[in-house]
């Protein structure tokens, strides 16, 4: 496949380059957009297109300026993206702020933006009433103090505003699983010619083909909405799926068109494992899954391997951050997942660094030293994609530097062959050992555990196993077979799984349950990296 043309590609006009070229992908959505409620679940590229142009101009009238900070706070839902595509188109920057986002967390972001406007949603903006005072347009209806978005409707459409590569493009923000999230900057040069452009490709196996059916189930807040959707459109699938959630009305979706590739939150995988297992589920056309964002344990990328009716069915897990892209791929089978009793099954192995792109290292993270193969550190990558800083926080931006190279926060190793094995972040770090390993193993043991959540305690403290099972029990004998070669845990504290607080990518926000269960306690991690 050639790169995208023309150079330098604009996010702005994408959809109307994908018409012009005449992309024949069916956008089928699981629910209607928030920004177009009454227009249905069905579009075409086109359509799309004249959406953003149309959405350009009501930002026009509402007189956002190039080089203007647009806030983007909603319920889940790929519009995220085409309100981004919109704000770039007219030289403005979009920040993706996710609808789930603690209030005192969107409090401080938006200090840290100061946006020229906030596009929201009456759902989101009534759980978000404490939020500082910026001018806001909402999108599906009349709010209280906002201007409703009809009133901004039929406008003239401004003429695309071309920016320069490395003028900042899109503005996002991390997990947060530490506390408050990081807001990402990166330009057309980091995400879209580099980032972007090297997944859009024509690649074996990965890339998406025309006779796909191409699925999304992820946090459309995030940046990889944005990269998705460039390179999964380029690829001119036959028909694209935009889960906005795991409810009923996504799986129907996904009976009505069985999909050929997905990509979908380690949570939302977890919350569908059941759903793969039965036997009538949507998955039995699958050739590829694609997983990132979290960890993903042996089961539930077992069961839906075994879920696609294909010969050779993959899983793609892949590790990257918001501020670098993709760092290191491994690819999943049945075979290589297959049960064997004298090891330790684990998805903790994260294959190499993408070739001929990723540099990665790992060193002591008190000297600052490489260490070699086999030793446990801090990780460090080098990349062309790079992001080009936080907003409002450049001190804690030149922290995460060393040289060219950049500090993830994570820790691990290479093996002896030069394969990532991921252990934990830094500030949750277990010396000897992974929290993530052993709730990779809990979960491969115990069939009945939906959600394990391992707290590494200080020194002198076995760390803490919380678990969500099924029917809130758990049989004593089965807990203590189960853990029998582990290192020290302590009794497993039953919960529920809403007293596990997550981010807007379905990951568990580990420091709110350390301070709750064991409140006091020191860490091993410093948390200098988060």
């Amino acid at each position: 496949m050639r790169l995208l043309r023309p150079l330098p590609l604009d996010f702005g006009p994408y959809f109307e380059t994908l018409a012009d070229r005449g992309c024949p992908t069916t956008v089928r959505l699981s629910r209607p957009l928030d920004l177009a409620p009454d227009r249905g679940c069905v579009w075409t590229i086109p359509q799309l297109a004249e959406l953003v142009r149309e959405m350009s101009g009501v930002l026009a009238a509402a007189k956002v300026r190039p080089g203007d900070r647009v806030a983007i706070h909603k319920t889940n839902h790929w519009d995220y993206a085409l309100l981004a595509a919109a704000t770039a188109r007219i030289g403005a920057v979009p920040a993706l702020l996710s609808g789930g986002l603690p209030p005192e967390a969107l409090g401080v972001l938006l200090a840290r933006l100061r946006p020229e406007l906030l596009l929201s949603d009456r759902a989101t903006l009534a759980l978000a009433a404490d939020r500082p005072a910026v001018r806001t347009l909402c999108l599906d209806g009349a709010a209280p103090g906002c201007t409703d978005l009809a009133d901004l409707l039929g406008g003239a459409v401004p003429a695309v505003h071309r920016r320069t590569d490395d003028q900042p493009l899109v503005i996002m923000h991390t997990s947060g699983t530490t506390g408050v999230p990081k807001l990402v900057v990166h330009s057309t040069r980091s995400l879209v010619r580099r980032i972007t452009g090297f997944e859009a490709r024509r690649w074996p196996v990965v890339s998406v083909r025309p006779e796909d059916t191409a699925a999304s189930a992820v946090s459309f807040a995030h940046g990889r909405a944005v990269s998705w959707t460039i390179s999964a459109f380029w690829g001119r699938p036959r028909t694209a799926l935009l889960l906005a959630d795991s409810g009923p009305a996504a799986v129907q979706l996904l009976r009505e068109h069985p999909p050929t590739l997905m990509e979908a939150l380690p949570a939302t995988y977890q919350q569908w494992q059941s759903l793969a297992a039965g036997p009538d589920g949507p998955f039995t056309a699958m050739r590829l899954f694609i997983s990132t964002f979290d960890a993903v344990h042996p089961p539930t990328v077992r069961t839906f391997l075994q879920a696609s009716s294909r010969r050779h069915p993959v899983w793609l897990q892949g590790w990257g951050q918001s501020e670098t892209g993709p760092l290191s791929f491994r690819f999943l089978t049945r075979r290589s997942l297959a049960r064997h009793e004298e090891r330790h099954p684990t998805t903790r192995d994260l294959g190499r660094p993408v070739p001929g792109w990723v540099g990665l290292r790992v060193v002591d993270p008190v000297t600052g030293r490489p260490l070699p193969r086999g030793r446990v550190g801090l990780l460090q990558a080098r990349v062309p994609g790079l992001c080009q800083g936080y907003v409002g926080e450049p001190e804690r931006w030149a922290a995460k530097l060393d040289g060219r190279w950049f500090s993830t926060g994570d820790t691990g190793l290479r093996t002896r062959t030069g394969r990532v094995r991921l252990l934990d972040r830094e500030v949750d770090m277990m010396p000897g050992g992974s929290c993530v390993e052993l709730e990779d193993v809990l979960h491969d043991r115990l069939p009945e555990v939906e959600e394990a959540v391992v707290l590494a305690a200080g020194p002198g403290r076995s760390a803490v196993p919380l678990l969500v099972t099924r029917d809130g029990l758990l049989d004593p004998g089965r807990w203590q077979h189960a853990v029998r070669d582990l290192p020290p845990l302590t009794d497993p504290v039953l919960v529920g799984p809403e007293a596990l607080p997550r981010t807007g990518t379905g990951k568990v926000r580990r420091h709110l349950l350390h301070d709750r269960y064991l409140a006091g306690a020191a860490r091993y991690g410093s948390g200098r990296w988060t």
